[in-house]
């Protein structure tokens, strides 16, 4: 999708919520979000933090670490 088509379907998107609370929420959802510049999340974040978050992610793209959706709903069932 391009920029244009991306802000086309925006549009419409929020030209069809008549929900009031849900707009403003959503426009001060999207002011948070313009005021952040991009990496200051991850800026902000220690070594030990940025190491685990890599980590993390190199085992996340090995399949034989992952679990199976259905078995995590039935662990966590009572939670959700």
């Amino acid at each position: 999708m391009t920029t244009l088509e991306l802000k086309n379907s925006f549009h419409q998107l929020i030209d069809s919520i008549e929900n009031e609370n849900l707009l403003r929420k959503f426009y001060e959802l999207m002011l948070r979000k313009r005021s952040i510049k991009d990496g200051a999340l991850w800026a902000k974040l220690s070594q030990d933090e940025v190491e685990e978050l890599l980590l993390a992610n190199d085992e996340s793209n090995d399949t034989k670490n992952l679990i199976p959706n259905e078995e995590m709903k039935k662990k966590y069932s009572k939670w959700l």
